[in-house]
């Protein structure tokens, strides 16, 4: 396993590498959900890289770039464990030298929950994932559900500038109670962990309702919402929301055919969670 830290060693190596390529893009801090991603990766190519980047444009001034989980050894370890070839490791300065000033600004797919919540995330997240797959130039690269609408951008973003990368989107590895594995999941206190599988229970109280053949949107929604009331240690709700799990455009009505997803994110104390189910059967 290679350890790059500069984007021209790292072209350098991909361009040489046998195909297919795949990449897994990380910010680190390591738990089952980005291994799932790398053991499909290593099944699916010839030559297997990852990045492990704290991305700082996509983090807001009052959030937790400083104290975001960082675990690189452990990680390097693990990565080495699952049979990888490249690990692209830049520094920030790497990625964005001085005098960096050509963004990319995703458009409706990113107006909403995420991107209403967090102004100029999604800016942070399609520049540094186009850069990554520039200098990569991967045939497939690999993201998890749990980050639903980041994926959707992205799938969006690939598909408008042409960059030819296959998106795979790999299942929300969660915890026996659960909870979807999240770097951020280390942040909980003891108390706040053991309440916090009431974010999934929420969703899945949604899905409930949407299986017995409930379609209206702001029922389902407010379904979870009553979930997420129930425990006192939720501080805040972000929002619950229904939409078009590929435009992320929010709905009325669930339509045979058109797969939804409804998604939340619930404070529990200070500590921010996300979390999302697809609403997706198409004979019913």
């Amino acid at each position: 396993m290679q350890v790059i830290t500069t984007c021209a060693e790292m072209t350098a190596l991909c361009r040489e590498a046998p195909r297919p390529l795949g990449l897994v893009p990380t910010m680190g801090a390591l738990h089952e959900g980005h291994l799932s991603l790398t053991r499909q990766a290593r099944t699916d190519n010839s030559t297997m890289a990852a990045s492990i980047f704290v991305n700082p444009s996509q983090f807001g001034p009052n959030e937790d770039f400083t104290t975001y989980p960082r675990a690189f050894e452990r990680d390097l370890e693990l990565l080495a464990a699952q049979g990888t070839d490249l690990v692209f490791a830049p520094l920030p300065d790497e990625v964005y030298p001085d005098g960096f000033d050509t963004w990319i600004e995703p458009g409706a797919v990113a107006e909403g929950m995420e991107g209403a919540a967090r102004p100029g995330h999604f800016r942070g997240v399609a520049t540094v994932v186009a850069k990554l797959f520039t200098i990569t130039r991967p045939d497939r690269a690999y993201f998890g559900q749990k980050d639903g609408q980041q994926v959707a951008v992205i799938r969006k973003m690939n598909a408008d500038l042409n960059l030819g990368v296959a998106v795979v989107t790999m299942p929300t590895i969660r915890e026996p109670d659960g909870l979807a594995l999240s770097s951020r999941n280390a942040y909980l206190t003891a108390e706040e962990r053991a309440a916090a599988p009431v974010v999934y229970r929420a969703l899945q109280a949604a899905e409930s309702l949407w299986r017995s053949g409930e379609r209206n949107a702001n029922r389902l929604q407010a379904a979870a919402l009553a979930e997420l009331q129930r425990e006192p240690l939720v501080s805040a709700v972000d929002y619950v929301s229904v939409v078009d799990a590929a435009t992320m455009a929010p709905l009325n009505v669930l339509e045979v055919g058109r797969p939804a997803m409804i998604a939340t994110a619930a404070r529990l104390g200070s500590v921010r969670l996300i979390d999302n189910v697809v609403l997706a059967r198409v004979n019913t």
